[in-house]
């Protein structure tokens, strides 16, 4: 096979930008992607629009990764959310922000992120191979040569870099093979599981509330009867449990408590713009305005219709009850349950269904200098197989593109200085 002095295994987020990198520092570079089109998980990332990054400073971004937030410092700065933005305006994507600080394209199409860094790759002049299974990283006297794919086809190389991306989404490519390449180069895996991923409930009647969205909610996670951590935003009840921005943002944790064996629950308050005595205050307008009406009737200005057998089964106030006759600890109960609906989390949904994998290589065996493996010579790792991850909005492609960017810059200096 022809030989390159550069090969990236995988073509997403962190495989493009550091395909690229190597390229634009003077390296002859291929890119090897196992499905048919490169940057599959951006095509569906946000939904089909892409939240490419978050708009805020980035000397905040670190406290967004709950997992190795601090290995990513220079790297951040290295490549930021400006940066990113301005890369991206270049190949004539522009950006806009929406609530939270998300950042997406103007068009509103994760294929025009795409098609921007396909552009710049063939700028650059990288040699693209799709539809290439890559089965071993060859390695002689600690030193990487290159690859074996599938069918006896061998690449050889100075330098390799592993973008294989997490477990999460295997239709997208991502089916854990960088986390088997790792072990058997003498990489330690931080066990991969799910992160930003969907909660199921012990509680059944979510089913009554599937497809039910909503917005301005405030949901704290209770970990053996304390509370630990709060999101404020919009979230989603499904058949199985609920879902949604907030909930992605305390499924991590949640998760890591559920496999400890603790007791996990979530607490929804429906109006935390309102104290306890101003959302009372409102009840009893609400309650006087339908004095002669039956209590299900009388939570239409407060609640969504859905929602209200809901909340009405769940206070014990008989449905049929006129509203002036319901008495102060009846109201009581009912403004504990708006402030404070509990739900018991069980599980998570399956790493597979998850946006984005927690775990996969320890940070402690790369150089975040250069993302360089310090076990093997020429090996680097970039991307969602390294073991970091953050909240929903924007972060987790950011930590990709930026540690592409790390990556491809220095595997590219690193060849072209032996030349």
């Amino acid at each position: 096979m022809k030989d390159y002095q550069v090969i990236v295994v995988g073509g997403g987020a962190a495989g493009m930008m550091a395909a690229g990198q190597a390229a634009k520092n003077g390296a002859k570079v291929l890119l090897l992607e196992k499905k048919e089109r490169l940057g599959r998980k951006i095509a569906i990332s946000g939904k089909g629009r892409c939240n490419v990054t978050n708009e805020e400073n980035v000397s905040d971004f670190i406290r967004n990764y709950p997992g190795n937030g601090r290995f990513l410092h220079g790297i951040l700065r290295d490549f930021d959310n400006a940066a990113l933005r301005h890369f991206l305006a270049r190949y004539g994507v522009e950006t806009k922000v929406e609530r939270g600080g998300r950042v997406f394209p103007v068009s509103d199409d994760a294929e025009s992120v795409n098609k921007a860094l396909t552009a710049y790759l063939t700028e650059m002049g990288v040699t693209i191979l799709t539809g290439i299974t890559i089965e071993d990283i060859l390695v002689e006297n600690d030193r990487v040569i290159g690859v074996q794919g599938t069918g006896q086809k061998r690449f050889l190389a100075r330098s390799v870099i592993i973008c294989t991306g997490g477990a999460s989404y295997p239709a997208t490519g991502s089916t854990g093979d960088g986390f088997r390449f790792a072990r058997k180069l003498g990489h330690h895996v931080i066990t991969p599981r799910p992160a930003l991923v969907p909660l199921k409930t012990a509680e059944t009647w979510v089913k009554e509330l599937q497809g039910l969205s909503l917005r301005n909610v405030e949901a704290s996670l209770w970990i053996g009867g304390k509370k630990k951590i709060t999101e404020f935003g919009e979230m989603l009840f499904t058949h199985f449990g609920v879902s949604g921005p907030i909930i992605l943002t305390l499924s991590r944790q949640a998760g890591e408590e559920i496999r400890k064996g603790e007791t996990v629950q979530l607490r929804i308050n429906l109006k935390p713009a309102l104290s306890r005595e101003q959302l009372d205050l409102r009840l009893q307008r609400d309650f006087q305005k339908y004095s002669n009406k039956q209590f299900k009737n009388a939570l239409e200005d407060l609640l969504p219709q859905s929602l209200i057998p809901v909340m009405i089964q769940l206070s014990g106030i008989n449905s049929e009850r006129v509203v002036h006759q319901i008495n102060r600890e009846e109201r009581k109960t009912l403004l504990a349950l708006l402030q404070g609906l509990t739900l018991t989390i069980t599980d998570t949904l399956s790493l597979e269904t998850a946006i984005v994998t927690a775990g996969g290589i320890d940070v402690k065996e790369i150089n975040p200098k250069t993302m360089a493996s310090k076990r093997i010579e020429g090996l680097y790792w970039a991307g969602e197989v390294v073991d970091v991850d953050g909240i929903t909005g924007g972060y987790n492609l950011q930590a990709a593109f930026a540690m592409g960017f790390r990556a491809g810059r220095a595997a590219g200096e690193e060849v072209c200085s032996l030349v």
